[in-house]
C-alpha cells in the first residue's frame, strides 16, 4: 500500500464527515467533489458530489470503489484534498511534479457530530412535518398526528416548495395595509389554504385571498372548508380566468398549473392590475406546439415529444419575456426535482417601476416569435394596438 491508499483506507469509513477535493490540475472537468457517508436502505454508502460549472453532479459509491476513485483523483487530476472525521482532520497536497505530502491533526471531538448522512433525515419545512395543520388533515395529505401520508409527500415538498418562493418575496408585499391575492385555477386549493395559512396565521399579514377555478364541486368544498377554519378573508368563486372581473386592484397573482392559454390570460391580468409579484407554474402549452415552424430545425421538430419539450421552453421564455417588457424583473426558476412533476418551471415576476424596457428587448423576442411562426396569446392580450401598456 502506498502512504495515500493507506491514509484514505484509515479514515474513509463510518466516522468520515466529509472529504473536499480541489485545485484541477486541467480546466476540464469537475472543479471540486465533495464526499460523505451515506445510509442509504441500511447500508453504508458514499456520496460523491462533481461541481462541474454550476452545477453539481451526485453519485453513491461502495466504499472500494471510493477508495480507488479517490486514490486516483490525487495521483492524476487534482492538487489538494482536505478531510475531516471525527477526531481527525487531514491534507492532501499535491506538487506541480506529483509528489504527495499528508499531514493528519487529531482534533477534539464534536459534540455536534453525526456519524452518517441519511436520504430519511428530515428537513426543516414552512409547513412542518409532525405539526397537525387542519386543512392539510382535511385535505388528505396529514393524519390527525400531523404526519404526512406516504403517498401524498410530494404534495407536500410541492406546497412548502412553493411557499418558500412567497417567503423570498415578502419585502414585496405592503404590511401596513390589506394584501389581495388572487389564486387563477386553485382547484382544490391546497396552495391556496397554505397561503392564506402562512401569511395570516403564521406571518401575521391582513390579507385577502380569492380562489378561482371553473369546477362548481371544488369551488363549494373549498368554501365549505374556509368558513369551518374561520378563514374570514378566504373566498371560493366559479368562473373562468379570461373572463373574471371581480378585482380592480391585486397585489400577487399566483397560477399552479393553469392549462395553455389561461396562463396567458392570468399574466395578462396580472400585469393590467399592477401586480407586483407574479407566480406561475405554467402547464400544457399546446398552443405554440400547434404554431411552430422552422426549416432549419425541422428535422428535429419532426419528433413529436421534442417538438412538445421545445414548444414548452419557447412558450415560457417568451411569457418572461413579455414580462419583462411590461416592466418586470423576471426570473425562470426550478419549481420542484422534475421526478415529482414533469412541469417543474416557475416564472417569477416582480414589478419593477424604476425598469427602463429598451425598444430592442421587445423587437428581440417578437423577431425570436416570428422566426418560429409563433403567435403567443400574452403578446395579443399586452401588446396588440389598444392593449400595449
Amino acid at each position: 500500500m502506498t502512504e495515500l491508499e493507506k491514509f484514505l483506507d484509515l479514515y474513509i469509513n463510518e466516522d468520515l464527515i466529509r472529504i473536499i477535493i480541489s485545485g484541477p490540475r486541467q480546466k476540464e472537468g469537475p472543479s471540486k467533489i465533495q464526499i460523505r457517508p451515506l445510509l442509504l436502505k441500511g447500508q453504508v454508502m458514499y456520496q460523491v458530489t462533481r461541481t462541474v460549472g454550476q452545477k453539481e453532479l451526485h453519485e453513491n459509491h461502495q466504499r472500494d470503489e471510493v477508495l480507488c476513485l479517490t486514490d486516483n483523483w490525487m495521483q492524476q487530476e487534482f492538487r489538494q484534498l482536505q478531510l475531516e472525521a471525527k477526531g481527525v482532520q487531514g491534507t492532501v497536497l499535491a506538487s506541480k511534479k506529483g509528489r504527495l505530502t499528508i499531514k493528519t491533526k487529531k482534533i477534539q471531538g464534536r459534540e455536534d457530530f453525526v456519524p452518517m448522512l441519511t436520504h430519511n433525515r428530515q428537513k426543516k419545512y414552512l409547513l412542518q412535518e409532525g405539526v397537525p395543520v387542519p386543512y392539510l388533515i382535511d385535505l388528505g395529505i396529514m393524519n390527525e398526528a400531523g404526519k404526512v401520508k406516504h403517498a401524498r409527500y410530494d404534495k407536500f415538498k410541492q406546497l412548502n416548495r412553493f411557499l418558500e418562493f412567497i417567503e423570498d418575496i415578502l419585502p414585496r408585499l405592503p404590511k401596513d395595509r390589506e394584501v389581495n391575492i388572487i389564486d387563477f385555477g386553485c382547484g382544490k386549493s391546497y396552495l391556496t389554504f397554505a397561503m392564506y395559512h402562512y401569511l395570516h396565521e403564521l406571518k401575521g399579514y391582513d390579507i385577502q385571498v380569492i380562489g378561482l377555478d371553473l369546477k362548481a364541486d371544488v369551488i363549494e368544498t373549498c368554501s365549505r372548508l374556509a368558513e369551518k377554519y374561520h378563514y374570514e378573508k378566504l373566498h371560493f368563486y366559479q368562473g373562468d380566468i379570461a373572463s373574471y372581473e371581480g378585482c380592480s386592484h391585486v397585489d400577487m397573482v399566483v397560477t399552479l398549473h393553469a392549462c395553455d392559454t389561461a396562463t396567458d390570460h392570468a399574466l395578462a391580468k396580472a400585469v393590467r392590475w399592477g401586480a407586483s409579484v407574479i407566480l406561475s407554474v405554467p402547464c400544457c402549452q399546446h398552443e405554440l406546439n400547434r404554431q411552430i415552424s422552422n426549416d432549419t430545425l425541422a428535422p428535429v421538430l419532426g419528433y413529436g415529444i421534442l417538438k412538445e419539450r421545445f414548444a414548452a421552453i419557447l412558450t415560457d421564455g417568451l411569457r418572461a419575456q413579455m414580462l419583462e417588457s411590461a416592466g418586470y424583473d423576471t426570473q425562470i426558476l426550478e419549481f420542484i426535482d422534475v421526478e415529482h412533476t414533469p412541469k417543474n418551471l416557475l416564472i417569477r415576476a416582480v414589478k419593477n417601476e424604476n425598469k427602463t424596457v429598451s425598444r430592442q428587448q421587445r423587437e428581440a423576442w417578437v423577431r425570436c416569435a416570428r422566426e418560429f411562426q409563433a403567435e403567443p396569446t400574452l403578446a395579443s392580450l399586452l401588446f396588440l394596438e389598444g392593449n400595449d401598456r
